[in-house]
């Protein structure tokens, strides 16, 4: 089959692996149909963070082709979506809803296992670990949105479901990229009357708009913690959903956080720093982390399929397969927000 295949730092490219087998009674191979890249592929293709070389990628979603003697919730022919980490539903931790922390599991398109920007991928666990989408005939819109629940959208809503967002709040997303914009979905889902979103980028301050932020902060560091305590009447937002993962967005995420309120932090952690000084004397709590992923997508999907929530609108680039690597530059340099990459029909 062909692949995406990360050669180090600044090196994707297209290539041939191994057709996916069917190694345990507990498997399924899918064909993927849709797959993109995530913010989290541009740092190991900077080369910030370590990356195994070898298959990369770990959204998509796609079609069963083959099942293992032991599976019992999915069939070939289902459409499926894809948590971007695998787990077996046993272990102690997936019991307690940490699917994304499993004992046996692990993540797509890393340490050989097949990668979302893929023809096919082995899918290990897959009763536990695939979500089966009810009906046929989705729209190409609603296509887009499942792909996000494999991670933005799920990750988004674990920034507010960790920052504990409820009816009536005042909530602020530091970081406009899709995980912010999806953590602005899922504030507006929870019942927040106002959404500060903090973005300097005028497209995604349209979409941040249309997911439901009421305010749109454009400053940074010192200048936005001062513009949200004075929209806030100096108290600070009821939560604040850090969605970036550097020391000025942590900084910034608890600046803006009131007394007593949580912060929700989703970024890949880079030069980032806990305030402990503002943990201890304001009361600020801090949750969040790697998204149950496998948890979320059923509570998700019935809004995706009704069209409540439209998360599919970050991707706002498309590429095939063949051309993989201008959907990295492009997310790199700032032309997309989200790319998108068809690999079958």
């Amino acid at each position: 089959m062909r692949a995406t295949l990360y050669g180090g730092p600044g090196d994707i490219t297209v290539g041939e692996r191994p057709d996916p087998r069917i190694e345990n009674p507990t498997d399924a191979v899918v064909r993927v149909t849709l797959g993109c890249v995530c913010g989290s592929d541009l740092w190991y293709y900077r080369g910030v963070n370590p990356h195994a070389l070898g298959p990369i990628g770990h959204e998509f979603i796609g079609v069963v082709e083959q099942v293992g003697a032991d599976v019992t919730t999915v069939w070939p022919g289902d459409l499926v979506v894809a948590p971007f980490t695998f787990c077996d539903g046993t272990c102690a931790n997936c019991v307690a809803g940490w699917t994304g922390n499993c004992v046996n599991g692990g993540s797509f398109g890393n340490h050989g296992i097949d990668g979302g920007q893929g023809e096919f991928v082995r899918v290990p666990y897959a009763d536990a670990t695939l979500v089966t989408v009810p009906g046929g005939g989705h729209s190409d819109a609603i296509m887009k949105s499942l792909l996000a629940l494999s991670d933005v959208m799920c990750t988004g809503h674990h920034a507010a479901s960790s920052a504990g967002v409820k009816p009536g709040d005042t909530v602020a997303v530091v970081g406009d990229g899709a995980v912010g914009l999806c953590a602005i979905i899922a504030a507006k889902r929870l019942g927040a009357e106002r959404i500060l979103a903090l973005s300097r980028n005028p497209i995604r301050q349209t979409l941040a708009r249309e997911f439901g932020a009421t305010d749109i902060i454009a400053e940074r560091g010192d200048e936005a913690t001062k513009l949200v305590l004075d929209l806030t009447g100096g108290t600070g937002v009821d939560a604040a959903l850090e969605c970036v993962g550097t020391g000025q967005s942590m900084a910034t995420a608890f600046g803006i956080a009131r007394v007593g309120s949580v912060v929700g932090a989703v970024g890949v952690p880079h030069d980032s720093v806990v305030p402990i000084q503002t943990v201890i004397f304001r009361n600020v709590g801090l949750r969040g982390g790697v998204a149950p992923a496998r948890r979320y997508i059923p509570e998700l999907l019935g809004d995706v399929l009704a069209e409540r929530i439209n998360p599919g609108l970050v991707f706002d680039y498309e590429t095939s397969l063949d051309d993989i690597d201008d959907a990295y530059t492009a997310m790199l340099d700032r032309r997309a927000t989200k790319a998108l990459v068809r690999i079958s029909a």
